[in-house]
């Protein structure tokens, strides 16, 4: 049994991951302050002996004994990080040094949680993790964007200073049960519209792509990061390379809800990014042939049932 910290883990994917964590057998601390993660998605871990949930925000110093710990604490929608954008820097920024901190004292292993964000509106296709982005330092997306860029920099640079293990894994599109229905991303705007029959928002026209990961994959791979050899602490791409447009996504999840929607079209955000889609081969090589295994249809009818049941 390891004893293990999650920040953020009452969101999205902190949920999943503590789930998946306690089901290993582990000791799990679940830290969120619930600016946008919500309790429902924990509740069913409560009655575990081994689940402990925290109240904590982690641009405060927290202090504990743990040998891992996961750094997932950070709004992650453009609607959530663009609401108080100067508090989305600090967590990412006081966030890592405070994780960073509690991991040097100690001896703690240390993942932190980082986005393909880091990668702009990239200009190489599809991005590998040598690529250095191109990103507006000064757009709206920035808060987030730079935040989590200054936060790999402060993990490598505690790794070069203060020797801590750390591991900086980038998170491709994510989707999948405990995703606010409300967040402003893409699958959970379209699946609730779908299902009230509502018609679904497409920004632009269509045609810039994404990949869209299942949850499931996504935890899987942070656990083999976490897991792997300590001289390999990454950035690693973790994500799905199935690539779709916007427009496909829509199509897709209008069929398999039945929905009646129509599409309509809305401008473009600014620094929207035209194409993302991750090379895995890193990933596949030093994570034990990780790939992902959930296909993009398997994964939305989890989602859509999911979403179902909470709106």
């Amino acid at each position: 049994m390891k004893r293990i910290l999650v920040t953020g883990g009452a969101g999205f994917i902190g949920s999943n991951l503590c789930e998946r964590l306690l089901k290993e057998g582990n000791d799990v601390i679940c830290l969120d302050n619930y600016f946008t993660g919500d309790k429902k998605n924990i509740e069913h871990l409560m009655s575990s002996p081994n689940f402990e949930l925290i109240r904590h925000d982690v641009t405060q110093p927290f202090l504990a004994e743990v040998d891992e710990i996961y750094n997932l604490a950070c709004p992650a929608s453009p609607p959530h990080y663009q609401y108080n954008p100067i508090k989305t820097i600090k967590t990412s920024i006081l966030g890592a040094l405070n994780s960073l901190g509690l991991a040097k004292r100690v001896k703690a292993k240390v993942l932190q949680a980082s986005t393909s964000e880091v990668y702009g509106d990239p200009e190489i296709h599809p991005q590998t993790e040598s690529y250095w982005g191109n990103v507006n330092p000064i757009g709206e997306r920035s808060c987030y964007d730079e935040g989590k860029r200054c936060a790999e920099s402060l993990f490598v640079n505690y790794q070069k200073e203060h020797n801590v293990k750390i591991k900086i894994i980038r998170i491709f599109n994510t989707y999948g049960p405990n995703m606010n229905p409300y967040d402003g991303r893409v699958v959970s705007n379209f699946i609730v519209q779908a299902l009230k029959n509502e018609d679904i928002t497409i920004y632009g026209k269509g045609n810039q792509t994404r990949s869209f990961q299942y949850v499931d994959d996504l935890v899987e791979g942070m656990i083999r990061m976490m897991n792997s050899k300590d001289d390999f602490y990454g950035p690693v791409n973790i994500g799905n390379p199935d690539e779709f447009t916007i427009l496909e996504l829509a199509e897709k999840i209008i069929n398999l809800t039945n929905s009646k929607s129509k599409i309509t079209f809305m401008p473009l955000p600014q620094d929207d990014p035209m194409q993302r889609k991750p090379d895995i081969s890193l990933a596949s090589k030093e994570l034990n042939n990780w790939k992902p295994n959930i296909k993009l249809e398997q994964g939305l009818l989890k989602t859509i049932k999911y979403f179902k049941g909470v709106i």
